[in-house]
């Protein structure tokens, strides 16, 4: 696992760029290699997606947007081709030069290579980046240092850039998408908090996700420090990490807070382990964490009626992302699943769904998956729709109960993200009588 120093070229005037993709990111990447004095060309496959505040300003900037299908001529003399991070970099390998072609860069590189030299906190992980980067973000301010809190999160770093601004410290959020095409990037303190199975209709396999996280560490040495979640040794080991070594694990240190279980008493300890470097105190960070709001759709508390909590986990879309959720209540459970299964052992979760769970109310597709899996372990039901789901699961709840809505799939079967699949949920809790 080696760094690719020699790679640090900037982006020079009269460069050719590519970007793929005309998301947040796309956007923000375009921008700045316009501002760098690149000859940008931004595709798109699909024209409804492309915005039209940016459409406008590609039209006066002289930035060209060209919608539809790939082309070997799109990318024809480029420099650089920055993918947005939902693009698979392997899709658009046909249509590069075998040797000798451009350098394929994330958005985050491209911002990394433009850096006055702030410190960097990168967080990455199967599940708990957002809560864990936000919970950093939050002792940091605490602290009173000025913080860019960005990435995968949802502020591009290349924003960050254009706006010219300096903070104290940028906390990133980074993909095993974004990771995959970053090859110089170095944070002071990487963190890994997690890995399970995931993205594998991404990933070629699960050896290539995980890869691509342990990119994150590649280029730091022994004045950087790498932290870890439990159980992660062996693989810190096998790649041959160089930085200074910490593992953190939940503890009973952040029990005064608003947040849900134990994976989120250890995405306090893996925050306060990334900001503790940068000399926040531990009377700091308890306050942080007690006064730290829960992010939504993430074990979300949405309403008490009745004396039944009904909470909103859209966020949860893979089976070890369901593991945690059932791990968090220690009261009975009717779970709301279904949605767009992106594989996962739903059969190593039945010891722990005949511990928590009262019934299964299944929702939208995958129906025949879980029911394959769990038919003789829980009483289940089907319906077409989230809200259907929502009034049959509220119609059964008994005092003391959890409707817990944490579907272990993606979103993209009856919503467009998993943001909209939470709101509905919000919504159709809000409309019961």
């Amino acid at each position: 696992m080696t760094c690719d120093k020699e790679k640090t070229r900037g982006i020079r005037p009269g460069d050719i760029a590519v970007v793929v993709g005309t998301g947040r990111s796309g956007v923000a990447a375009a921008r700045l290699l316009h501002a760098k004095g690149a000859r940008v060309r931004v595709l798109e496959r699909d024209a409804a997606n492309v915005p039209a505040t940016f459409a406008e300003w590609a039209a006066d900037a002289g930035v060209e947007i060209v919608c539809g299908a790939h082309d070997a001529a799109h990318f024809a003399d480029a420099a650089v081709v920055v993918p947005s991070p939902g693009v698979a970099v392997a899709t658009l390998r046909p249509y590069l030069p075998a040797t000798g072609g451009p350098e394929v860069m994330a958005e985050m590189e491209l911002a990394w290579r433009e850096l006055s030299g702030e410190p960097v906190i990168a967080v990455t992980g199967t599940s708990g980046k957002t809560t864990t980067v936000s919970l950093c973000a939050h002792m940091l301010r605490t602290q009173g240092l000025s913080v860019f809190l960005g990435g995968n999160i949802g502020t591009p770093l290349c924003e960050y850039v254009l706006e010219g601004k300096r903070a104290d410290v940028l906390v990133i959020e980074i993909s095993s998408f974004q990771l995959q095409t970053c090859s110089t990037f170095r944070p002071r303190v990487a963190m890994l908090l997690n890995i399970t199975a995931n993205h594998l209709d991404y990933h070629a396999d699960m050896q290539e996700y995980i890869d691509a996280k342990f990119r994150l560490f590649r280029c730091q040495d022994e004045d950087d420090l790498a932290v870890f979640g439990e159980g992660l040794a062996p693989l810190v080991d096998r790649y041959g990490v160089k930085a200074r070594r910490v593992t953190f694990r939940a503890t009973d240190r952040f029990a005064e807070s608003r947040l849900f279980g134990a994976h989120n008493r250890a995405n306090a300890e893996a925050a306060w382990t990334a900001a503790r470097e940068f000399g926040v105190t531990l009377e700091n960070a308890l306050q942080a964490v007690a006064t730290f709001a829960p992010m939504p759709h993430r074990l979300e508390q949405v309403a008490e009626r009745g004396g039944v909590l009904y909470v909103n986990d859209s966020k949860c879309t893979t089976v070890s992302a369901l593991r945690v959720a059932l791990e968090a209540f220690d009261r009975p459970v009717l779970l709301l699943a279904g949605g767009k299964f992106k594989g996962g052992d739903l059969e190593g979760l039945i010891p722990l769904v005949r511990e928590r769970v009262r019934a299964v109310m299944l929702f939208g597709a995958s129906r025949e998956v879980f029911e394959a899996a769990w038919r003789d372990v829980v009483p289940m039901t089907w319906d077409a729709t989230l809200e259907e789901a929502v009034r049959r699961a509220a119609s059964a709840a008994r005092q003391g109960e959890v409707v817990l809505m944490a579907p272990a799939t993606a979103s993209f079967d009856l919503f467009r993200n998993y943001g909209h699949r939470g709101d509905v949920f919000r919504a159709a809790v809000e409309s019961l009588a």
